[in-house]
């Protein structure tokens, strides 16, 4: 079995550019106000969520781990 990620979307850092719908189309959705958020936020780890979160230009997209809450995105410096 993979990991599992817990998928957070900072709506104070949205600014709505939708790069994570066009990444991840199954992984997020805007809202009526253009804000993303994750259609599952517990979900299997993939490389279209990745993809959309080191897309985002304002890196509002975090991912951690579900079981340890480890940093997967943005990665610990």
């Amino acid at each position: 079995m993979g990991d599992r990620w817990q998928i957070e979307v900072d709506r104070s850092l949205c600014i709505g550019s939708a790069q994570c719908v066009h990444h991840a189309p199954d992984g997020f959705r805007l809202d009526t106000g253009r804000q993303s958020h994750p259609a599952d936020p517990e979900t299997d780890a993939n490389e279209q969520v990745l993809a959309a979160a080191e897309g985002c230009p304002v890196e509002a997209i975090t991912i951690t781990l579900l079981e340890s809450g480890e940093p997967v995105f943005p990665p610990e410096e």
